[in-house]
C-alpha cells in the first residue's frame, strides 16, 4: 500500500477523503501523521494528537474488500487485523465492539470508517508512546513503520471475514463489563448478543457499529 508520510495535519481522515474525492490517488493509499491536531474520534469527538502516538488513514476500493463482509461491519474487520497484527507482536491489547483498542482496562485506541465514492475510508489512532488522562498506552514498544508494514501485509493476505468472525467471535466475552452507544443511548454489552455479520442484538434491537 502506498504509504505518505506528514509532519502535522488537522486530520488524516478528512486529509484523505479529500483526495479520494478528487480523484487525485490510485487506491490503495495510506496517510501518516507525525501529529494530528483535530483528530476524529467516535461519535464525533476529537481524538487527541500527541507526537510519537500513530495517526493514520488508510483507503481501499469497495470492490476489493472481502466478498463475504458486510460494509456496515468494515471496522471490525479491519480493527480485528490490527489487533491480530498487534498480538504478533506480543501485546495482550484486545478489540471492544465495534472499533475500540484496549489493555486490560484502558482505551488505547480506536477506528472509525467512512465510504467515499465506492471507496472505504479507515482512521486509526493508537497511542504507541504515550496517552492523555484517562487513556492507556500500547503495552509493547513498536515503531509505526514496523507495526505497518504488518499491518498492511496482513490486510493484504486477503483473509475473509469469516476467519475473522471465527477468531472474534471466542474473546467477545471481553466486552461484558462495558458499553457502547447507539442514538445517544447507552447500551450494556453485557447483555447484547453477537451476531455473524458482526452486529449485536440488544433488547430486540438489532446494531451495527455505524462508525
Amino acid at each position: 500500500m502506498k504509504t505518505s508520510y506528514l509532519e502535522s495535519i488537522p486530520s488524516t481522515q478528512n486529509y484523505l477523503k479529500e483526495l479520494v474525492r478528487e480523484g487525485s490517488i490510485e487506491l490503495p493509499y495510506a496517510i501518516v501523521a507525525d501529529i494530528q491536531t483535530n483528530g476524529i474520534g467516535s461519535r464525533g469527538n476529537s481524538w487527541s494528537g500527541i507526537k510519537g502516538n500513530l495517526f493514520l488513514s488508510f483507503a481501499m476500493r469497495i470492490k476489493d474488500l472481502p466478498s463475504d463482509l458486510k460494509l456496515e461491519s468494515s471496522s471490525i474487520f479491519f480493527a480485528y487485523i490490527l489487533k491480530e497484527s498487534l498480538a504478533e507482536l506480543n501485546s495482550r491489547v484486545w478489540l471492544k465492539w465495534p472499533n475500540d483498542f484496549y489493555v486490560d482496562e484502558l482505551k488505547v485506541g480506536g477506528m472509525i470508517t467512512n465510504v467515499v465514492k465506492e471507496s472505504i475510508i479507515c482512521g486509526v489512532g493508537l497511542n504507541l508512546v504515550i496517552a492523555p488522562e484517562g487513556f492507556g498506552v500500547l503495552d509493547i514498544a513498536v515503531s509505526r513503520e514496523e507495526l505497518l508494514k504488518k499491518y498492511f501485509k496482513n490486510i493484504e493476505s486477503h483473509t475473509t471475514w469469516k476467519q475473522v468472525f471465527s477468531k472474534y467471535k471466542l474473546e467477545f466475552f471481553k466486552n461484558e463489563n462495558f458499553f457502547t452507544h447507539t442514538d445517544n443511548i447507552k447500551i450494556s454489552l453485557a447483555e447484547a448478543t453477537l451476531q455473524g455479520d458482526g452486529s449485536i442484538i440488544s433488547n430486540s434491537k438489532r446494531i451495527f457499529s455505524l462508525r
